[in-house]
């Protein structure tokens, strides 16, 4: 267990929740995006001075943040921790839009158009299993409910209610091509999270 006794209260509060998160606890993920979403979401607003970026910015800050949990050490606060990927990801993502606009259609998708998702395999379950798939979904939910509403409701739509990417953009009257980058920012933030816990549910 890592002290950190150079903190502040509010740091020594955020590593205890970070090492529960490093223990593959869900709850410690979606705690740290309840307490750090709206300041970084306002840091990168700053930055960037587009809403939609910023929102988007904030989901791979913290997706890259989540990915690379073991890496943190208590010698600095986690917000400062967080706050420092957040900006260079805004950096990059402000150094790459002035060298190349590519088509959002094409950006963010894998050879099959699609990148590998969150689906849990179906099939005839034991019921050790099902309570497995049962806390899993239970976990991305918890997740999912700390995103903002416009993700929430894409993640919803397509792993929960199984829309198409097409019937997605047409009930939300939004361009394929922006449906599929937000999904795909959501869905490896989502991934990210999830697969701190899949040795350990």
């Amino acid at each position: 267990m890592e002290v950190g006794n150079n903190l502040s209260e509010k740091g020594k509060k955020d590593l205890l929740i970070v090492n529960r998160a490093k223990d593959g606890d869900q709850a410690a993920f979606a705690e740290l995006m309840n307490r750090y979403r709206e300041p970084v979401y306002y840091m990168l607003l700053k930055m960037i001075k587009n809403t939609d970026d910023a929102e988007d910015l904030t989901i791979e800050a913290f997706g890259k943040a989540f990915n690379r949990i073991e890496q943190y050490t208590p010698n600095y606060a986690f917000s400062t921790w967080l706050f420092k990927i957040a900006s260079n990801n805004c950096i990059d993502h402000i150094r790459k839009k002035r060298i190349s606009l590519t088509s959002m259609d094409h950006a963010f998708t894998n050879e099959n158009g699609e990148s590998v998702g969150m689906q849990i395999d179906g099939g005839f379950l034991d019921p050790e299993e099902t309570f497995i798939k049962q806390q899993k979904v239970k976990a991305m939910r918890d997740v999912v409910d700390k995103l903002k509403p416009r993700y929430k409701e894409l993640i919803i739509k397509r792993y929960f209610e199984e829309l198409s990417y097409d019937e997605i953009a047409e009930e939300l009257d939004l361009p394929l091509g922006t449906v599929k980058a937000q999904l795909f920012r959501a869905r490896e933030f989502l991934a990210n999270v999830m697969k701190k816990t899949k040795d350990t549910i």
